[in-house]
């Protein structure tokens, strides 16, 4: 069967010739980008009100891959502003400006900042609570309040590798009650090669867009009539959310995970109980309460921002005895949490989200083996989705801290098991101070994509706490009553988060297993069409998810419409196929393999889905 050719770009998969790998590192990671990204949002800062004496600067500080500094100006910033701005900034580097470091009295700082009528440097100094006060010096033209680190001199920057990205609004103090600023945002590197880089990546972070994907896709929406941060699942992206609960339902059923179902909403009591309302009530919806009297007393129900309370009272429903432990409580169960609308990303970030869930209920002496099976259990789930490029992080509390409950020596307890575990396995590891849950310390699993972001997927944490609190109890083997220790863990981590990270590391691509539609029959005719229904019945009999392109229209959009829907296995049927009751076959993974038999490619179908490999 004559076919179009597939092109080298509808290969995703086919290898290419290794290119010069540039690095970028993180300005947290580098002293020397931290000081290029100081001094450059300095000169842009000074450029900016030479341009628009008006303009009242505010906060600058560097991010992990630029800056950003926030200006009260009358009138809003434009993309030609910008480039006038850029413009300005290269002058002033030009002038070999020094960069000079000033110690000032408090006294001092603030009758300079009076002089030039800047108000809300005089919040910023009301903030600073060492002495002396630091300022930088641009020349003797332009200074601002600053702890540094900076260059000597605005000739170390290179102005090729320097770049002005965008403008957004923000609010002064990050409080919507007080001035709306504007922020504009831009990247520094060492030399224009990096920054070539980094434009590269940005480039192909827009490829990958989960949200421009996921439309493409058709997997998922958000309705402003609904609300933003809650998306809605089409067919497809639910079918696609079930293969991911299924697969790792049936991964925890043969570890001896037991399933439950939680209500979305409880008595606010219960998260009383448990530490959520007075550690965790900004990141809650607001309490539902029948009248204002309830309201006034906290008598009312809120939605759950976490499962972990209600598989409590699931264990303490009965004395359990040490012979039920360990006991592997499982849920997929969707949480609530408001999240600002600043804040809110796609799928990454959201407002109502569904954890993979499960709370195992276990004696001292069996924590460290549960916890390093749970390990394991997640490792096993990043190799069959594919994330390899992946650390550790003990997320452990910050001491100097209020917002943890428990004693010290709880939180030694569970800090030495966590440490003990990654020790143990011999993972790589590094140490996240203050990032713990506020009742334990955590095993986050950090994972980095194709474009070398990061982002949190699976955590494990251990609890001592929670026990406590909930006064949990278990009839130890010489009948005394003890208390069991609590592990949290999570392997997806959000299952919204999850799928947002898997559509853009597969840029759409899904491999074969999760794919919601797997295999697409072409028929070149209407005379193939009955034909290629009768295969498409077989294979979805047999498990696999297969569709008939019904729309008549000619082989090469057929071919078109499926590449550009990413679908992993594509059968033209023609006349020739028909009578030798074949299939001729093209994947996305592996381009055409010809024509085949019907019954062989049901079989290698088959074998590749069942071992998590493409075709």
């Amino acid at each position: 069967m004559d076919q179009p050719p597939m092109s080298s770009s509808e290969h995703p998969n086919q290898p290419e010739q290794p290119e010069k790998k540039i690095y970028l590192p993180r300005t947290s990671e580098s002293e020397k980008l931290k000081k290029i990204r100081h001094t450059t949002s300095h000169v842009m800062a000074m450029a900016v009100q030479k341009l628009f004496p008006k303009a009242q600067v505010t906060i600058g500080p560097w991010i992990e891959n630029g800056f950003y500094y926030d200006f009260d100006n009358p009138e809003p910033f434009t993309d030609k502003d910008l480039k006038a701005i850029k413009k300005e900034m290269d002058k002033i580097i030009n002038r070999k400006l020094p960069v000079i470091r000033e110690e000032v009295s408090r006294a001092e700082a603030e009758r300079r900042i009076k002089e030039i009528n800047e108000p809300y440097k005089l919040e910023i100094l009301a903030d600073i609570k060492e002495e002396p006060i630091t300022i930088y010096h641009l020349g003797n033209e332009w200074w601002d309040l600053c702890a540094g680190p900076h260059l000597e001199n605005t000739k170390e920057l290179n102005s090729k590798a320097i770049e002005l990205e965008s403008v957004a609004g923000a609010y002064w103090r990050g409080d919507e009650t007080k001035a709306q600023l504007q922020r504009i945002y831009g990247t520094a590197w060492e030399n224009p090669e990096q920054l070539a880089e980094y434009k590269r990546r940005k480039e192909e972070a827009l490829r990958r867009d989960h949200r421009k994907l996921g439309k493409e896709l058709g997997l998922f929406i958000f309705s402003d009539l609904v609300g933003p941060g809650l998306p809605l699942w089409t067919p497809k992206g639910t079918l696609l959310r079930s293969l991911l609960e299924d697969f790792l339902k049936q991964e925890q059923l043969k570890r001896g995970y037991l399933p439950v179902v939680t209500p979305h909403i409880a008595r606010v009591d219960l998260f009383k109980t448990s530490g959520h309302w007075q550690k965790y009530k900004e990141d809650m919806f607001p309490m539902m309460a029948e009248d204002e009297e309830a309201q006034a007393q906290e008598m009312g129900f809120v939605l759950k921002p976490m499962n972990c309370p209600f598989h409590i009272q699931i264990y303490k429903s009965e004395l359990r005895s040490y012979r039920e432990l360990p006991m592997r409580l499982a849920e997929f169960g969707t949480v609530y949490r408001y999240e600002q609308s600043g804040e809110l990303g796609g799928l990454t970030r959201v407002r109502g989200f569904t954890v993979d869930d499960s709370h195992l209920f276990v004696t001292p002496e069996q924590l460290d083996s549960e916890f390093l099976n749970v390990v394991d259990l997640i490792l096993s789930v990043f190799n069959k989705l594919q994330l390899k490029n992946f650390k550790a992080r003990l997320s452990f509390r910050d001491p100097t801290s209020d917002k943890y409950i428990g004693s010290d020596e709880v939180w030694d307890k569970a800090e030495n098991a966590i440490r003990r575990a990654v020790e143990h396995l011999g993972m790589n590891f590094f140490e996240g101070v203050g990032e713990a849950a506020f009742y334990g310390p955590k095993l986050d699993f950090i994972f980095q994509d194709a474009l070398e972001r990061e982002w949190q997927l699976g955590t494990v944490q251990v609890d001592y706490n929670l026990p406590e609190r909930f006064d949990l109890e278990y009839v130890a083997e010489d009948g005394s009553r003890k208390r069991p220790v609590m592990i949290h863990r999570a392997p997806f981590g959000s299952l919204e988060r999850l799928i947002g990270i898997l559509i853009e590391e597969y840029a759409g691509d899904f491999p074969l297993w999760l794919a919601p539609v797997q295999v697409r029959l072409l028929p070149v005719s209407e005379v193939q069409l009955d034909f290629a229904k009768e295969v498409a019945a077989k294979m979805r009999a047999q498990g696999i998810r297969a569709e008939v392109d019904t729309s008549g229209d000619r082989l090469g959009k057929l071919i078109r419409n499926a590449e550009k829907e990413k679908i992993p296995v594509m059968a033209v049927v023609g006349a020739k196929e028909v009578e030798t009751n074949s299939l001729s076959i093209r994947t996305r993974a592996n381009g055409e393999l010809g024509t085949i038999a019907v019954g062989e490619v049901l079989d290698k179908i088959k074998e590749a889905i069942t071992n998590f490999e493409n075709f």
